[in-house]
């Protein structure tokens, strides 16, 4: 299985992009030194894909999936992909607070703690819908390191599309997102130009 193992700080700096979109507070102190060079167009759009497959924590073969999939959906491909991005699981159980990072929703659902409509699943990619329930097994919530992530995540704002329970450790799919209220800071046109080339 194909890991990204690339240092996230220096990862956000390349990407001029805010770590707090990762779940992450730090701040790198360090300054990106370029040359005054103009970034091509070409530059800025891949600069937009690579921006959107970090977040979500997605590797260039399923990224170009989803792509196609947005693309045969009703409506404008860019805001149907980052759709499909937000319907993940591990982004789900991220935005619901049940995880700090992605990355760390990731391996929860990968360790088989994630129950979606009372069954088991253990991909993170699955795809959730609007009125799916979420929560985290039973035997899992009495964990010190759920309680640790609920401390962590107590400030965090669950998006309007999601309803969550933080004591049962629980949620619900209220509908599907739309792009006004995703707060990803990419410009998805220009994915929709790279791609259309």
């Amino acid at each position: 299985m194909a890991v990204n193992r690339v240092p996230v700080l220096k990862r956000c700096r390349s990407l001029g992009l805010d770590p707090i979109y990762l779940g992450i507070n730090k701040k790198s102190t360090r300054e990106l030194r370029r040359a005054n060079r103009k970034m091509s167009e070409y530059g800025l759009q891949l600069r937009e894909k690579q921006k959107a497959k970090f977040i979500y924590g997605v590797l260039e073969k399923p990224f170009r999936t989803y792509y196609e999939r947005a693309t045969k959906m009703a409506g404008l491909p860019g805001e149907n992909l980052l759709t499909l991005l937000e319907l993940r699981l591990d982004n789900v159980i991220f935005r619901l607070g049940f995880a700090r990072t992605r990355r760390e929703a990731r391996q929860i659902v990968d360790h088989k703690h994630v129950l979606v409509n009372g069954k088991t699943v253990n991909i993170p990619s699955y795809l959730v819908k609007a009125g799916d329930t979420i929560e985290i097994k039973e035997k899992c919530k009495t964990s010190q390191r759920y309680k640790d992530i609920l401390d962590a995540t107590s400030g965090r704002m669950v998006p309007e599309w999601l309803d969550a329970n933080a004591d049962a450790l629980s949620g619900a799919i209220k509908e599907l997102p739309t792009r006004d209220i995703i707060d990803c800071p990419v410009e998805e046109m220009l994915i929709v130009e790279l791609y259309s080339k």
